[in-house]
């Protein structure tokens, strides 16, 4: 897991995020303002997580931009944690925050094996 907080950690300082992780899954937490599900293209796969969003924006036919200071285009690509399923990944995207939950390997618990005792008869 040290490796996805270490890329999240390398995005550029106008991307806001948390990254949190519970007994059964990491939830990672990213501010996308002006992004619906519709401009938001995400992919899990191959160990990576693959996030591509864009803001649309269209002013009012009256105005004409002199200066864009608020323009939003993300492209990054992340390490997926080892010990993630990335075929059951969720997603959720609403007013301008995308949450995308990681569901972690099933320890499944303990295990007892039998053994048998060959010398036994």
């Amino acid at each position: 897991m040290s490796a996805l907080r270490d890329a999240l950690g390398n995005l550029s300082e106008d991307v806001f995020f948390d990254l949190l992780e519970s007994e059964d899954a990491y939830l990672l937490v990213l501010d996308v303002p002006g992004v619906t599900a519709d401009s938001l293209t995400l992919t899990v796969e191959d160990g990576r997580i693959s996030i591509e969003a864009h803001r649309e924006k269209d002013p009012d036919e009256d105005y004409r931009y002199l200066e864009e200071n608020r323009s939003l285009f993300l492209d990054v690509e992340l390490p997926l944690p080892a010990d993630a399923v990335e075929t059951e990944s969720e997603a959720t995207v609403e007013r301008g925050v995308l949450e995308l939950t990681l569901p972690k390997l099933s320890s499944g618990g303990e295990t007892t094996i039998d053994v048998v005792d060959e010398d036994a008869g």
